[in-house]
Order: structure tokens, then C-alpha cells, then sequence
């Protein structure tokens, strides 16, 4: 695939603050779902997902270290310069299931086993509802799951955006703020 380069600006949804790819950009990706791309913004490096945004289109989240590397924050403009890899990095493993792999043995291998993406997508259904108890039921479902053989969740829309604080029905919300 060839190097996608947009612009665009970077806005509020909370306390987000996202930068969300033209469609033109996103209809570039290979999929309308969770893509990791390398590239830049701004000229800084990066190797991250870009999350869908349920209107097939794609957003990325602008951590606060991310925008202080550019210089720049909501309500200013930035350049995505970026191509999809396959090259997927370890996923960041939250508290809660971490805590479960550490007390359940008989999973730990096989959650090694399955690759890095199958980690994320499991990660991105654990975590894409609001509820403690919705969450811990889905741990449970996943190591059911990965102990009968299954190496991907199958019970989700991948092309919606998962993500509840940025969220509604799957869609990503309006910006909140620019500044």
C-alpha cells in the first residue's frame, strides 16, 4: 500500500482530543475497522491503531505526550502521514484483565499463543462497555472462549467505534471543544 498523508484538525470528545481522517484518507486503509499504521504526525513517529469511527471512516487518539512531541493541541491542524502494517505490537493488557490472566494458569498460554492482533481485538471487546460487571463478563466469555479453541471474539461489529468515552451506538461522538 501506498503512503496515505492528510490533514486535519484536532478537536475535543471529552477529555480526548482526536484527530479524525478525512474519508477519503480512511478509504485508503485495508479495512473499515481497527488498523495499525506506522508513520508520522507532525513528523513525529508513530506505530499505533487507528480505531473506526462507525461512519466508515477512521480517528486516532492524540495522547497528551503525543501532542506536546508536535507542539500542538485541539484546534490546531496537523499532517497524518501514515501506510498499514501487519506488524502488530503488544497490546497494553488493562488492570482488570490482567489480574484474571495472573489467576486463571490453564489461559495464560493460550493467550501467548494467539497473535498480537488477536490480543487487541479480544482487548477492544473486553473494554468496549462502560459496566465493571459487563466487562468482568466478558473476561470470563473470552477465557471460555480461548480454552475451547476460538482465537478471536466473534460477537462484535469491528467496524464500529468501541471506544465508550468517545462513543454513542457505536459512533464516534461530535467534538466537544476545539481549544
Amino acid at each position: 500500500m501506498s503512503v496515505i498523508t492528510c490533514k486535519a484538525i484536532l478537536y475535543k470528545i471529552g477529555r480526548r482530543t482526536v484527530f479524525r481522517l478525512p474519508k477519503q484518507a480512511s478509504e485508503g486503509l485495508p479495512s473499515r475497522g481497527q488498523v495499525m499504521v506506522k508513520g508520522t504526525i507532525n513528523g513525529f513517529p508513530i506505530h499505533t491503531a487507528l480505531e473506526p469511527d462507525g461512519s466508515w471512516s477512521h480517528w486516532l487518539d492524540v495522547s497528551k505526550g503525543m501532542q506536546k512531541s508536535i507542539g500542538r493541541a485541539a484546534g490546531d491542524t496537523v499532517t497524518l502521514s501514515i501506510e498499514p502494517t501487519k506488524d502488530w505490537p503488544e497490546p497494553t493488557i488493562p488492570a482488570d484483565l490482567k489480574s484474571a490472566l495472573a489467576g486463571a494458569p490453564d489461559v495464560q498460554p493460550l493467550w501467548t499463543r494467539i497473535t498480537p492482533m488477536a490480543r487487541w481485538e479480544w482487548i477492544r471487546w473486553i473494554t468496549s462497555t462502560k459496566q465493571a460487571e459487563t466487562r468482568q463478563r466478558r473476561i470470563e466469555v473470552s477465557f471460555s472462549k480461548l480454552r475451547k479453541g476460538e482465537r478471536r471474539p466473534c460477537c462484535f461489529n469491528r467496524n464500529m467505534c468501541c471506544v465508550p468515552d468517545v462513543s454513542k451506538n457505536g459512533v464516534l461522538l461530535e467534538p466537544t471543544a476545539t481549544k
